[in-house]
């Protein structure tokens, strides 16, 4: 009995291999359903699927464990979300920024016991620096003067920004009509003062004049009535505005 026994088993063949063989199937199998399923699943679903398979089936890495490709329409989606947050970023910052400059300039007013001649306002456009009640100009004149030089350099130095932004200078009058040798109506009055506010403050070599422009708008934006000499004292006035940076696209 002990020998035929022995026979026996020296005739059996040996089936373990058939052990990681099935699990290579299985595998495979796996794989090929994950794959087919992909297309019926969005990127980040199938990340997921895929980072599981790969933990359950091989240990944490795996061939599955590679990134799922964005179609052109998923590409497209993420940048415009990255730029939608970039623009939302850039005027904040921006908003920031001209808050300090207002401050420095906020605090120069005070020093100066300025406040009856300089006023800042933050809008919508900008940092607006108001130069008020025809300071800088005799009346029908357009050159500033001379006692006035001093007040229009200092501002020029409170305009030296890092970044440099567009600077606005625009010049405004009452609507009392003019006509002079020089000028034949405000419009070319507002437009002249602004020009050589400007100019006054160029000098100032810190300054690039490719940030600036001039505009006059003669006596079409008051800021108050003209029907009174205090009214049309305050319409007489310039004005410089601080435009933020726009958002790089």
């Amino acid at each position: 009995m002990a020998k035929k026994k022995k026979h026996h088993d020296e005739n059996h063949i040996d089936e373990t291999w058939l052990i990681p063989y099935a699990d290579l199937l299985t595998l495979l199998l796996a794989l090929f359903i994950v794959l087919f399923a992909s297309s019926q699943l969005d990127s980040k679903k199938f990340q997921q699927l895929a980072r599981s398979f790969n933990s359950a089936l091989a240990g944490g890495t795996g061939v599955l464990e590679f990134p799922s490709p964005l179609d052109e329409e998923q590409k497209q989606s993420l940048n415009r979300e990255d730029q939608q947050n970039n623009q939302t970023q850039q005027p904040a910052y921006e908003k920031k920024e001209l808050q300090q400059v207002q401050g420095k300039i906020n605090q120069y007013i005070q020093h100066e016991n300025l406040t009856g001649q300089l006023k800042t306002t933050l809008t919508e456009e900008g940092l607006l620096v108001t130069i008020l009640n025809d300071v800088l100009f005799d009346s029908g004149s357009a050159e500033v003067r001379p006692q006035d030089r001093k007040l229009a350099k200092e501002i020029s130095r409170l305009l030296v920004m890092n970044p440099p932004r567009s600077i606005i200078i625009s010049g405004h009058t009452d609507n009392v009509p003019i006509h002079n040798s020089q000028f034949s109506s405000n419009w070319e009055l507002s437009v002249m003062r602004a020009v050589n506010f400007m100019s006054l403050l160029l000098e100032n070599k810190q300054l690039d004049p490719r940030w600036f422009s001039a505009k006059g708008y003669g006596e079409y934006k008051p800021v108050a009535s003209n029907d009174t000499e205090e009214g049309r004292k305050k319409n007489r006035r310039v004005e410089i505005l601080i435009v933020p940076n726009e958002p790089a696209n």
